[in-house]
């Protein structure tokens, strides 16, 4: 009887462990190993998730991607504009279990260096941080940062902006970092080629910095002086610094040019309806989603920076472009954008991105006033 038992007892370990051993086959992938659950976490630059530009456009596109793919999803403000709280901020974020963290803008560059490195098991990914923002650093894997080739849709709203009738133009930058200054360098060899086509002599161009990424009473006095000098549209290029153009405008009648984002709506909305010619926008939307896609779909490539521009004569399709909204009219139609967009993907249209000289360079039959910095 005891054998019996004993027998009977061994029959049951037996078939307890051939059970078990079926069960785990069925609950792990064929690899052996559990497929990564990702949790994105996006981190604010200078300005916040309310600023029209690329704070918003990063955010909305997250929380777009990670609601459609049901991912956890959230941002950070840092406490103030230094590289100590974007580190606070980033290193908060994944030690509350975020493993993607997102970050506009290339004052990021300081805070990276002293957070990719450390956290390898995190995915990092940087828009317009490039290799100028981070020097001599080499970029771990774990990280990818685009950046945009600002002159192209720069060229093309100082192009559109000149065969719209404008010949009075202005360029007010945020702060003279590369992308900035590659939109004002593009802006003039744009407005400049349409002058040259339309034989026009008498097209002139005001060029200054605001040296900040908002507007204030005293960049908007500055512009005050442009708009009633005759001044009749701007390129107002970093951040919030449209508000000091929109309001100088408003007072006039005078045109406004977006940047970043399709800034229509908030100008147009707050300062006075049709203001906004166009905006040079780029793909930030697009970059987020694609590479987004990539970490869940485990296609990530880090440890490189990559330069976004044009990827197709079809508009639409490039991370670079105009506005939607642009006040195309008989000077310059949707048919003439394709046609530019369609010579300059082909390379018969070209654009300089050395922004090693001066604005005034970038000219040849435009006059460029270089007015320098408001303060």
């Amino acid at each position: 009887m005891k054998k019996f038992l004993a027998l009977l007892l061994s029959a049951i370990m037996v078939l307890s462990l051939v059970a078990c051993g079926q069960t785990d086959e069925a609950q792990t992938p064929d690899d052996g190993e559990a497929a990564p659950e990702y949790a994105v976490a996006m981190v604010t630059d200078y300005g916040d998730i309310t600023d029209q530009s690329f704070n918003q456009t990063t955010y909305e596109a997250c929380k777009a991607f990670c609601e459609d793919a049901g991912l956890q999803f959230n941002y950070y403000k840092p406490a103030s504009d230094s590289d100590e709280d974007r580190i606070s901020s980033i290193e908060t974020a994944i030690d509350e279990g975020y493993n993607v963290i997102v970050m506009p803008g290339y004052a990021f560059a300081n805070a990276i260096k002293a957070t990719a490195g450390e956290n390898p098991e995190v995915t990092f990914i940087a828009l317009d941080v490039g290799e100028g923002d981070f020097g001599d650093y080499q970029l771990p894997e774990n990280l990818y940062s685009a950046v945009y080739q600002e002159e192209l849709c720069g060229y093309m709203a100082g192009y559109a902006a000149v065969k719209l009738g404008y010949k009075k133009l202005g360029f007010l930058g945020g702060m003279a970092v590369p992308a900035v200054v590659r939109y004002g360098y593009g802006f003039v060899q744009g407005a400049d080629a349409a002058a040259a086509e339309l034989g026009l002599t008498d097209v002139e161009c005001k060029y200054v910095y605001g040296n900040q990424f908002f507007g204030d009473a005293d960049i908007t006095a500055f512009m005050d002086t442009w708009y009633a000098g005759g001044t009749e549209v701007v390129f107002a290029c970093g951040g919030g610094i449209f508000t000091s153009a929109a309001e100088a405008a408003a007072k006039v009648g005078g045109k406004v040019i977006g940047v970043d984002v399709d800034q229509a709506a908030i100008i147009d909305g707050g300062y006075g309806e049709g203001m906004t010619v166009t905006s040079a926008m780029k793909g930030l939307a697009a970059t987020v989603k694609t590479l987004l896609g990539q970490v869940v779909d485990g296609q990530f490539v880090g440890g490189q920076i990559e330069n976004l521009g044009l990827v197709s004569d079809t508009p639409a399709e490039n991370y670079v472009q105009i506005a939607p909204s642009t006040q195309f009219a008989d000077g310059f139609t949707e048919a003439d954008y394709a046609a530019l967009v369609a010579d300059m993907h082909a390379g018969k249209v070209t654009v300089s991105n050395d922004i090693t000289i001066a604005a005034a360079d970038c000219a040849t039959v435009i006059a460029v006033d270089d007015q320098g910095t408001v303060k």
